[in-house]
């Protein structure tokens, strides 16, 4: 499967496509060239399942 990654290169920004396997290694830029590291996984997925507390003053029930 092809996963889209974005050149952290601020000035760059390009969108390399590449595939699954190069997760957690280390790519090139074919634009400007910046060598960086493909993520482990999606952000997406492991912030979905992630719960915080809440706000401090909030509760879970509804005041009338």
């Amino acid at each position: 499967m092809i996963i889209a990654v974005i050149c952290p290169n601020l000035m760059c920004r390009g969108i390399l496509q590449v595939p699954e396997t190069v997760r957690g290694r280390r790519v090139r830029c074919g634009k400007c060239g910046k060598d960086f590291m493909v993520p482990l996984s999606d952000k997406a997925k492991t912030t979905s399942g992630s719960t915080s507390p809440a706000p401090e003053g909030a509760s879970a029930e509804a005041k009338p």
